[in-house]
């Protein structure tokens, strides 16, 4: 009843925290409810042992959670987007024709095995190990402003998904004298690519799992290029071919990589300040 009574009054979310049977209707009428083992344990969101696990539970996993679904999201919707632009890059330099630039197993692909895994796994990123998040409580409150996953934040994934579109499709077409067929191989390599260097410029420590699933995801591209005629395998392994793509990926790619590199180190968000700072304590 209290618990309903503050959601409706302050409109702030609630946490309801509870060791006891009778308190099972706070849990399970609180945004987040967290029990200490017992019977509300299976009623709440989460359970943890002891109560001074809470914390860690909040200013760490919380935390770490919140940014890792935001960047996630974000990630999604510009695969999405990106993939969009091309092909209407690809309708405007070809008079608004309505032919898909790719086949349906490339896209396919590209929704799924091609990429689906390096982004899956940005949920081993990590900024902060659990001890510096418990001992600089102030990481957590930076989050709280939710500057991570907002209008501003999209529209910037926006513009990145229209500029590497743009680059792939452009100078893939106008920057190389290449039949169609191989226009084709040559972008949809260069969009694997680029998706896969996005993922650096998004994490902050690569966790041994993310380079398992690059390798894994190049691996799996090139064995189901033997089965989509749309691209010819033996034609990407030409050096000059190889030459072609990595220059697609990197105009598309570099310049962004290298501004957000600069955002950082002269603009930084207060909570890279914090992170800063408490580097330098160490």
């Amino acid at each position: 009843m209290i618990t309903e009574k503050i959601k409706k009054y302050t409109g702030q979310k609630t946490c309801g925290i509870g060791d006891g049977g009778n308190d099972v209707g706070m849990i399970q009428s609180a945004d987040v409810g967290v029990g200490i083992v017992g019977k509300e344990g299976k009623q709440a969101y989460f359970s943890v042992l002891k109560f001074k696990y809470i914390n860690k539970l909040f200013l760490y996993h919380g935390r770490m959670g919140y940014k890792r679904t935001a960047v996630m999201a974000q990630f999604i919707i510009h695969r999405g987007m990106l993939i969009s632009i091309i092909q209407l890059i690809f309708s405007l330099m070809f008079y608004y024709v309505s032919i898909p630039v790719y086949n349906g197993l490339l896209i396919l692909g590209y929704a799924t095995i091609f990429t689906m895994f390096p982004v899956f796994f940005l949920i081993f990123d990590e900024d902060v190990p659990a001890e510096a998040a418990l001992q600089y409580p102030p990481l957590y409150k930076t989050l709280q402003k939710g500057r991570e996953l907002t209008m501003k934040t999209f529209f910037v994934w926006t513009w990145k998904s229209i500029y590497q579109g743009f680059v792939i499709m452009v100078v893939g077409v106008a920057g190389f004298d290449e039949p169609w067929v191989n226009i084709v191989s040559i972008t949809f390599s260069a969009l694997i690519l680029c998706e896969l260097l996005n993922i650096y410029s998004d994490v902050t420590k690569l966790h041994p799992v993310m380079i398992v699933s690059q390798v894994g995801t190049f691996i799996t591209y090139f064995l189901a290029a033997l089965l989509i005629p749309s691209v010819d395998l033996f034609y990407i392994f030409e050096p000059d071919v190889i030459v072609k793509i990595i220059v697609i990926a990197m105009i598309s790619w570099l310049p962004l990589h290298i501004v957000k590199w600069l955002v950082r180190r002269y603009d930084p968000t207060e909570n890279e300040k914090l992170m800063k700072r408490m580097k330098n304590k160490k």
